[in-house]
């Protein structure tokens, strides 16, 4: 696709790991939950926790979350929050919810896009 999935950046204070918006497919590319806006919400939110454990980091640092919603299923707030409790439990990160025309693929419906992760030098 011509970028990366996770990019660690060093600095004088630690490291900064930026991490592409996340979808719901599998390592086949194959898309999880076609059609079910909370099961892609949780398959995204897998694959975040994945790319970030790449380089040793975890969901739990994670301070904010963007979701890019698709317009045609913006109104289903209870399967998006029912994922994100399950994911985050009490502690969740701020999230903003943005609805959008499309997203990459036609039966996307959701994309998982995390703030900056900072990590300590080694």
């Amino acid at each position: 696709y011509g970028f990366a999935q996770v990019a660690v950046i060093a600095t004088p204070r630690g490291r900064e790991v930026h991490v592409s918006g996340q979808v719901a497919w599998d390592a086949d590319g194959t898309i999880v939950g076609p059609g079910d806006i909370g099961r892609q919400l949780e398959k995204s939110l897998e694959n975040l926790a994945t790319a970030l454990a790449s380089v040793g980091a975890h969901l739990d640092q994670v301070g904010a979350l963007r979701l890019y919603i698709k317009q045609s299923h913006i109104h289903e707030g209870k399967a998006i929050s029912t994922a994100l409790k399950a994911t985050f439990g009490d502690s969740p990160p701020c999230t903003t919810w943005i609805g959008v025309p499309s997203l990459a693929d036609e039966d996307f419906l959701i994309e998982v896009e995390p703030s900056v992760v900072f990590l300590p030098n080694p």
